[in-house]
Formats: structure tokens, sequence, C-alpha cells
């Protein structure tokens, strides 16, 4: 099993999965893996039927999940060159919010500090 940095194993290498998250829960809270499964799929659940609607899912400090229509175009095959049409459909996008990216690439805000105090708490 693979340890991840938040300290949670996962089975499937790096990959987590909605079973690590159950794990996860059952371990840290001390729920029942039950409980803890119920949990996991009533939040997916939810996220689920919130994007059904075409409504947007904002996560202080994670990220904003977004469906966007896109429209039908035309689109070639690449075999034969063919023309075809690409119908219009629906894509879920997310976009990372800022503490996330700074947790992803390790970075640090900038202090809003000023002098030898900024310094030394940078240092540390």
């Amino acid at each position: 099993m693979a340890r991840h940095d938040s300290g949670i194993e996962m089975k499937s290498g790096k990959t987590m999965t909605k079973a690590d998250i159950i794990e996860s829960i059952y371990e840290k809270i001390g729920f029942s893996k039950k409980e803890s499964a119920e949990i996991v799929e009533l939040v997916f659940n939810t996220m689920k039927t919130t994007l059904e609607r075409s409504e947007k899912i904002k996560i202080s400090g994670f990220g904003n999940f977004v469906i966007r229509d896109k429209k039908p175009r035309i689109g070639r095959n690449p075999q034969t060159g063919e023309e075809i049409e690409i119908s219009a459909r629906k894509v879920l996008t997310f976009k990372p919010s800022q503490v996330l990216k700074n947790s992803l690439n390790r970075t640090v805000p900038e202090s809003p500090l000023k002098g030898e105090g900024a310094e030394a708490l940078e240092k540390a």
C-alpha cells in the first residue's frame, strides 16, 4: 500500500479511490465503515445532482466545478479526412483555487509584513 502525503494509505498505488476516502474517514473521524461510506456517497450524490442541474459547485480552498455548454462544430475524421458534425454537449470543468495551486506547488503566499519581522517569518 502506498502512503499519500496526507497520511492516507491507498490500496491502488498513486490513485486515490472512493474506497480510500471511505477508509480515511473511518480512520480519522472514527465513524463506522458503513457510516463513512454513506457520508461519501451522500457528498458525491449531492455534487452529481447539483451538476446535473448545471449549477456551479464552489468549494472554498479547493476549487470550482462548472458545467459548460459546447456548441456543435465541424470536425474532421483523422483517418479519412471527411468532415463530420460534432454534436453540442455539456462538459465538466474544474478550476483549482489559488490555495490548492499553492499547496500543489508548495509555495507560501508573500507575507504582508515588511522589514526584519517578515524575513524572520519567511526563514522559519
